[in-house]
């Protein structure tokens, strides 16, 4: 069975998803991650990539910039009904 979720690491530029939990993660990492805004229901926008699929990722969360490593941010779980599909390139 598939993974129901999406995780943030792949969120499009410019969308916005609705977190839904975290992987397992250290206590203090996920501790730091809550007080940053990553709580359940917080809506999230992927701003920007690294050049070249690198680290780190930049987010918007409660009104805040953050920048994540890819590897954290592929821990935290997006609703899949709040990440709409990126449209396909016009032909």
């Amino acid at each position: 069975m598939s993974n129901p979720y999406v995780y943030l690491d792949a969120l499009p530029v410019g969308r916005i998803g609705r977190v839904a939990g975290m992987a397992a993660l250290p206590g203090q990492v996920a501790d730091r991650l809550l007080e940053l805004g990553f709580e359940d229901g917080a809506e999230v926008e992927m701003l920007h990539r690294a050049p070249m699929g690198g680290d780190p990722v930049a987010v918007r969360v409660d009104g805040a910039t953050v920048a994540l490593r890819k590897a954290l941010a592929r821990a935290i779980l997006l609703a899949p009904e709040t990440v709409p599909p990126t449209p396909c390139a016009a032909r």
